[in-house]
């Protein structure tokens, strides 16, 4: 069973930057897509970005497209949100999962997903 954790957020200034990185345990990552998900105070949680298991795709929200990062490190069995150009907006918790297609609900679900880092960007 893969278990994933999220590190590297923390308080940044609007126009900073932050790398968050989701280490993965129990198992190995190289295998899945991983997502980037995140959930601010108040609101659903929303999709933020996913890389796919050789890292050679990439989807992003708009929100953030052009903004962030996502990249893989197979070895070290770890993906990383590279987050640049933070805005308020951006403050939330952030998690990853992994994303994995289910037959029976015959749509893309979230898994075994982390703790969550909390990212907060002041103004």
């Amino acid at each position: 069973q893969v278990q994933l954790v999220e590190s590297g957020g923390g308080l940044v200034q609007a126009g900073g930057s932050l790398r968050l990185a989701c280490a993965a345990s129990g198992g190995t990552v190289s295998i899945y897509t991983v997502a980037w998900l995140r959930q601010a105070p108040g609101k659903d949680r929303e999709f933020v970005a996913w890389i796919s298991y050789s890292g050679g795709s990439t989807n992003y929200a708009d929100s953030v497209k052009g903004r962030f990062t996502a990249s893989r490190d197979n070895d070290k069995n770890t993906v990383y949100l590279q987050m640049n150009s933070l805005k308020p907006e951006d403050t939330a918790v952030y998690y990853c999962a992994l994303r994995r297609y289910s037959f029976d609900a015959r749509e893309y679900e979230y898994t075994n997903w982390g703790q969550g880092t909390q990212v907060t960007v002041s103004s």
